[in-house]
């Protein structure tokens, strides 16, 4: 069965035209320049189409963004296989998603074998994402309602962290979180839009920031959305 990871009460919104149309999209994701096999295997397994509202289901497949309320949005595919394979997950990595939105990231991120810390600043979005993912049968993700600003001290560090939304600048806070050797993923602003950055912790105060392309993602803002 495909997707046998998934919560009994969502397997039979899932079937094998799904599996085919997920399977056509890391087709598509490999001649895009998506090499990791584990992302690949994430993206033709994980039922994107149950992250979205019905009316999206049709095109759930495509690799589009598609907006999910409270002016966010699922980043199409591609960028999420793209942001994952910069991060350079490996097996139990403790990782701090910046932006829950949808969840579909995480998902990604949980099924490589990480574990987890997710933060939302809007609290519908939290209160809609937490419990689709838990009854999907992903166990090691956690749920924290905040500021991404600030990430989340009292779990730091670690081993790598991603950010889901366009920065005005890379957050301090989120550099000292990271351990030394870490990587933190994360589109920064600049005058022609929104460039990827990886961003390598050398010492407790060096940094080596790498370009890797232009993309286009909501803001990131400030405070908590009640």
């Amino acid at each position: 069965m495909p997707n046998s990871f998934i919560g009994l009460q969502y397997k039979m919104e899932d079937n094998y035209r799904h599996a085919g149309l997920r399977k056509k999209l890391t087709e598509l994701l490999v001649q895009k320049g998506i090499s990791n096999q584990e992302i690949l295997g994430a993206i033709a397994t994980i039922p994107r189409h149950l992250f979205l509202d019905k009316a999206f289901v049709e095109a759930a497949y495509e690799d589009k963004a598609f907006q999910i309320g409270e002016g966010q949005t699922i980043s199409q595919p591609y960028t999420v296989a793209f942001q994952t394979q910069l991060l350079n997950v490996e097996r139990n990595h403790k990782v701090l998603e910046v932006g829950t939105g949808s969840g579909y990231q995480a998902s990604v991120l949980s099924y490589l074998g990480a574990r987890i810390f997710t933060i939302e600043r809007q609290k519908k979005l939290h209160d809609k994402t937490k419990p689709l993912l838990n009854k999907l049968g992903f166990k090691n993700i956690k749920f924290f309602f905040g500021d991404g600003y600030l990430g989340l001290p009292a779990y730091a560090p670690f081993d790598r962290i991603i950010v889901t939304a366009g920065a005005p600048y890379i957050p301090e806070e989120l550099i000292k979180q990271l351990k030394v050797d870490g990587l933190l993923v994360i589109p920064i602003d600049d005058q022609n839009g929104q460039k990827m950055k990886r961003i390598i912790k050398i010492s407790d105060t060096e940094i080596k920031t790498e370009d890797h392309g232009d993309f286009a993602f909501v803001p990131m803002l400030q405070g908590k959305n009640w």
